[in-house]
């Protein structure tokens, strides 16, 4: 696969098969429509499909940690080369021919302090990647590119609002 330097591109997949449980490291995994990753914790789950971080905010948090972050340490499941990762609910990209939309901005877990090191979640705050649903699903592999789509912000806002719905259980009826 040939690209240009300012390409964007998976350099690491992980996922991991339940909570608290070691990632996994992968050279491809499936990713379903409406389910997510094929074997992680969340596969199944209504909205938290896959999470998505940039190896550059992994670099600068190890910068101010003092300490290497590693991409399985924080837990996400793909880690891209470049910048930030696009975190506009609605907003879409792709990895490979896989179509994700986000969800909203992935969160540092208090864990980290115990997985990395101490102090690893205030280093990552901000820097944490996206969480995105898997909108259209295929294979994603180490060395696909990443490409975020140009989007509409009052779009965006529509199919946030559109997917949160959509995920959101039905309210039980009460009887008088």
């Amino acid at each position: 696969m040939s690209s240009s330097p300012d390409a964007r591109v998976v350099t690491a997949l992980h996922v991991a098969p339940g909570r608290r449980l070691p990632m996994r490291a992968l050279a491809a995994v499936d990713a379903e429509a409406g389910a997510g990753l094929v074997g992680d914790r969340y596969h199944g789950s209504r909205h938290r499909h896959v999470t998505v971080q940039s190896a550059e905010q992994l670099a600068e948090a190890a910068a101010r940690l003092g300490e290497p972050v590693p991409p399985e340490g924080t837990r996400r499941n793909v880690t891209v080369s470049g910048g930030r990762v696009v975190s506009v609910p609605g907003a879409r990209a792709r990895l490979g021919a896989t179509l994700l939309e986000v969800v909203r901005v992935a969160a540092p877990c208090r864990i980290l302090d115990d997985e990395v090191a101490p102090g690893a979640a205030a280093a990552l705050h901000d820097r944490a990647g996206t969480v995105f649903r898997v909108v259209e699903g295929g294979r994603i592999a180490v060395g696909d590119a990443y490409e975020e789509l140009p989007f509409d912000p009052a779009e965006a806002a529509e199919r946030a609002a559109r997917s949160r719905a959509a995920a959101t259980p039905p309210r039980a009826h009460r009887l008088p």
